[in-house]
């Protein structure tokens, strides 16, 4: 079915003045289906949510300038949408396909735009009800042309998220649970049917007293401790062949379009050759989270797109800053990358970085996001979760390092799309 335009003014916002965060949304089998995109704009005096539609007007309607499908890749966008977005011509923007709109909890649902909503609906567009903690006359009306209920389990008792799931499900309804921030929230919707999950659950450690590493994880401990002493390669790769899955691992990651190597490499010997010191450095980090003998991580698991991204992003703004200073963007990757050992090892970071011994530039960006590295790094997780610094202090810290939005974007698309295509390499043809 056609669907008819209708013209109406979005709020005028330069495509630049934003801010943006990505969110992994994951399935029941812990995979990553989608990311929700949050826009925020940059101007310190406009942190409401009518001033984030607007900058995510602007973004939608930029979106091939602005290169948004870098951001997502093959995944589906979940996005923010209030009326004026609805009713515009922006929305036919959107790769219908690609993209879940997330009906704002604050959008007047008046006769013209209920209209829209199910015009949109039949040609196809998918809708999602927001920040649901109840539902309501007003959820009545969305629920025709609602395919995901998104429930805010942070703020409700569990015996409502039991209710309110069992009659969503009822209605037939895709359940997400989102600001999921442990593994218990985790276990508790997943018993309660949801289908997806919002959160950095899967970036949390699960600490058990007493806990003893598998020998796997103590070789990559050992591997870890190996590359931040600057070891050579030989000894590296000494210990790397203790461990077959690693070594069957690395010699695939070489062999990948991501090295861009022509013939095929055979031994970790020849893999040791033609990534020279840095490179092989650089993917081991990586690939420590992509371990096959952990129960918790697989090849393309979330956690490791996110390491990976972390990573990137921490390099790329320690280049911008510092174009002269190499060895600062290589410490800078590797502060991204261990930010998250305490998840991938379940121990307390202080305990990981114990075992490994960093640099007291290292230890003091990961405990407590000091320096010049805890500052890129805190930046970075600003970028996953935007109520850690408010715009202003966005803005300051933008201009600290010399930074615009713009430039921050640029850094973002790019970490994005590389932290997401060391994924898609890892999970070929498996």
């Amino acid at each position: 079915m056609a669907v008819a335009a209708v013209s109406m003014e979005v709020p005028d916002l330069g495509a630049k003045d934003f801010f943006l965060a990505r969110q992994p949304i994951l399935n029941i089998e812990q995979e990553l289906i989608g990311y929700e995109l949050l826009f925020r704009s940059t101007a310190i005096n406009r942190a409401t949510v009518t001033d984030d539609a607007a900058a995510t007007a602007a973004v939608i309607e930029h979106a091939a300038e602005l290169g948004l499908h870098n951001v997502i890749g093959s995944l589906t966008a979940f996005l923010n949408v209030d009326a004026a977005i609805l009713m515009s011509d922006v929305v036919f923007v959107l790769p219908k396909d690609h993209v879940i709109l997330e009906i704002l909890e604050t959008v007047e649902l008046t006769p013209p735009l209920m209209r829209r909503i199910e015009t949109l609906s039949e040609a196809g567009y998918v809708f999602a009800i927001d920040d649901l903690v109840r539902e309501s006359d007003r959820t009545d009306q969305l629920m025709p042309f609602a395919r995901i209920v998104k429930v805010d389990v942070l703020k409700m008792p569990v015996e409502e998220i039991a209710a309110l799931s069992a009659s969503l499900r009822q209605k037939g309804k895709k359940l997400l649970a989102e600001k999921v921030e442990t593994i218990e929230q985790f276990k508790l919707c997943r018993d309660y049917g949801f289908d997806y999950y919002q959160g950095y659950y899967f970036a949390k450690p699960d600490v058990l007293q007493g806990k003893k590493l598998s020998a796997s994880c103590v070789i990559i401990m050992q591997i870890l401790a190996l590359i931040i002493k600057g070891a050579n390669n030989y000894e590296i790769v000494r210990f790397i062949k203790q461990d077959v899955a690693l070594s069957l691992m690395l010699l695939r990651l070489v062999n990948t379009p991501l090295c861009g190597f022509r013939r095929h490499i055979a031994s970790l010997g020849q893999a040791l050759l033609v990534l020279g010191d840095r490179q092989l450095k650089r993917w081991l980090q990586i690939l420590l989270y992509a371990n096959p003998n952990s129960n918790r991580q697989s090849a393309s698991s979330p956690l490791m797109i996110l390491a990976a991204t972390r990573g990137k992003m921490c390099e790329l703004l320690s280049q911008k800053i510092q174009p002269r200073r190499p060895n600062k963007s290589d410490t800078a990757f590797m502060v991204g990358v261990l930010s998250l050992t305490d998840a991938l090892f379940n121990l307390e970071i202080a305990d990981v970085i114990g075992q490994i011994g960093v640099s007291i530039e290292i230890r003091e960006a990961l405990l407590s996001r000091g320096g010049f590295y805890g500052g890129l790094l805190l930046l970075v997780e600003s970028v996953e979760k935007p109520e850690l610094l408010s715009p202003a202090q966005l803005n300051e810290m933008l201009s600290n390092f010399q930074l615009s939005a713009e430039e921050f974007y640029s850094v973002q698309k790019e970490a994005f799309e590389w932290g997401d295509s060391v994924s898609e390499n890892m999970s070929a043809d498996e």
